[in-house]
């Protein structure tokens, strides 16, 4: 069953995927499965093995044509895709995830391990390692970086990281504090004088999202800006860090990182 509540089932398991979903692209192939992969959107980069693969636009709203041409056995593809209707009445079988938090990456790795007919001890692995790692991470940080107050920008709009997102939960497990409450949700768009307001001790930030932040107004009064508490991320970092994949263990020790170097 998959998060629209839809049963899919095969005779066997499907050996023709295409994948709309970096993260679930990345979930394929950690368990092994890279070379069932016929067709990834534009945005899937890891492994490196799926540059010679064909690419069939955006996730949210790709090229229909394109998928069909490649007559996959499956499509993955998050909720939010609006092609999911087109494509089930052109006969294809869709199944529909979009993790968005720490529980959502372990119950994913199951469903899809599920579709390709992997076994689940294998899936149980992929996620001991990472959750075996996110708490490495944490332990590898000094006392003095706790309780440090974190702002993670992951879109320029600005959209920040809420603790009940997978960053969110990431931060909490690293036992920093995100100014970003549980209750806005999961990524609210925030209106730029509720961060100068809160004034973080430490921004994160990708690159492709950091041109003009420290321009907003009441932005170079931050703590975080004043004192270049700003950890940018370079764009292979930060598509690690906006994932909700296998990468996570490797997000965590990015962010480790980061508040190694610029924590108060």
């Amino acid at each position: 069953m998959d998060d629209r509540g839809v049963t899919v089932r095969w005779d066997a398991p499907p050996q023709r995927i295409v994948t709309l979903l970096p993260s679930l692209t990345e979930t394929v192939c950690e368990l092994g499965q890279c070379a069932r992969l016929v067709g990834v959107d534009r945005y899937s980069n890891w492994p490196a093995s799926l540059d010679k693969l064909p690419r069939v636009g955006g996730g949210i709203d790709p090229n229909v044509e394109a998928i069909v041409a490649l007559r996959p056995d499956v499509v993955l593809l998050a909720q939010s895709s609006r092609v999911i209707d087109r494509l089930e009445g052109l006969g294809l079988k869709v199944v529909a995830l979009e993790p968005k938090s720490h529980a959502d990456v372990q119950r994913v790795l199951g469903k899809v391990g599920r579709v390709l007919g992997v076994d689940d001890a294998q899936s149980q692995r992929v996620w001991r390692h990472i959750d075996a790692a996110v708490s490495a991470a944490a332990q590898s940080l000094p006392a003095r970086v706790k309780n440090t107050r974190v702002y993670f920008e992951v879109n320029r709009a600005p959209y920040g990281a809420g603790t009940s997102s997978f960053i969110g939960e990431t931060l909490t497990r690293l036992g920093v504090q995100n100014i970003v409450p549980a209750h806005l949700g999961p990524f609210p768009k925030l209106n730029p004088e509720f961060v100068v307001r809160a004034n973080p001790d430490l921004i994160m930030v990708g690159d492709r999202n950091f041109e003009g932040m420290t321009q907003r107004p009441g932005w170079r009064g931050i703590r975080a800006v004043r004192e270049n508490r700003l950890c940018v991320f370079p764009n292979a970092e930060s598509d690690v860090l906006v994932r909700p994949g296998p990468r996570m263990a490797e997000a965590a020790r990015l962010m480790a990182r980061c508040l190694q170097d610029k924590a108060p």
